[in-house]
């Protein structure tokens, strides 16, 4: 079975239509996180790391576009893709006005769906693409793509936010990784309560770094963090 490499937020509030599009998804090899209303999507999407967001437009509690708009709020660059039953001109001039990648009407072709998204993601690559996923740090190896950083005792399965602020720091090691970028690619945000929030995933990495003595996991006061390796 392939590693599901991508992770997808999926907002739809039609529990038949969901779960059927979160299975074709699943076994297309994305990781999704299926929401039945906008409120359960934005407190996943605050807790959680995605690459893209599926988003219905008609949904109890928060409607996809009030949605669009908080994620927006929180980082402009994930792509989102809008569902709707509708066609209506003036719905999808809002989507796109919101900062929608694309725009769907329901009913549609599942491989039509799937082949957008693949183009999305592929036009959305971050700065860090083309670098390494792999990275030995030190007696550890950490892999992005699984999330697995391998110790010279066990194996730890990190969480995606976890996984990316390693990844940051394994790109910039020896070398200051700015507290401000790293709370603007993870959290969107960064503000006192997002700062710490990550105070506290940092604490998480020292401690599984600590399993080889010559890592450390530095912070840098006011500017940020720094991962050294004594040689």
């Amino acid at each position: 079975m392939k590693e599901k490499t991508h992770r997808i937020l999926l907002a739809e509030d039609d529990p038949n239509f969901g779960t059927v599009m979160h299975d074709y998804l699943d076994i297309n090899d994305y990781e999704v996180t299926l929401c039945r209303d906008g409120r359960e999507a934005q407190e996943k999407f605050d807790k959680g790391f995605f690459d893209l967001c599926i988003l219905d437009v008609m949904m109890p509690l928060m409607d996809g576009f009030a949605l669009a708009k908080y994620i927006r709020s929180k980082n402009k660059e994930i792509p989102i893709i809008f569902l709707t039953a509708k066609s209506m001109k003036t719905d999808m001039l809002e989507g796109y006005r919101i900062g929608a990648d694309d725009y769907i009407t329901k009913p549609f072709d599942s491989e039509i769906l799937l082949l957008k998204i693949k183009a999305i993601l592929n036009r959305s690559k971050d700065e860090d693409a083309g670098k390494p996923m792999q990275f030995t740090i030190g007696k550890l190896v950490y892999d992005h793509k699984l999330r697995t950083l391998t110790t010279p005792e066990t194996t730890h399965r990190l969480s995606p936010k976890e996984g990316e602020l390693l990844r940051m720091l394994c790109l910039r090691i020896n070398d200051l990784l700015k507290r401000e970028t790293a709370l603007k690619k993870i959290w969107g945000d960064d503000n006192y309560f997002t700062a710490r929030s990550m105070d506290v995933f940092i604490a998480k990495l020292r401690k599984y770094l600590s399993a080889d003595p010559n890592i450390q996991l530095e912070n840098i006061h006011g500017s940020g963090f720094r991962l050294m390796v004594r040689q």
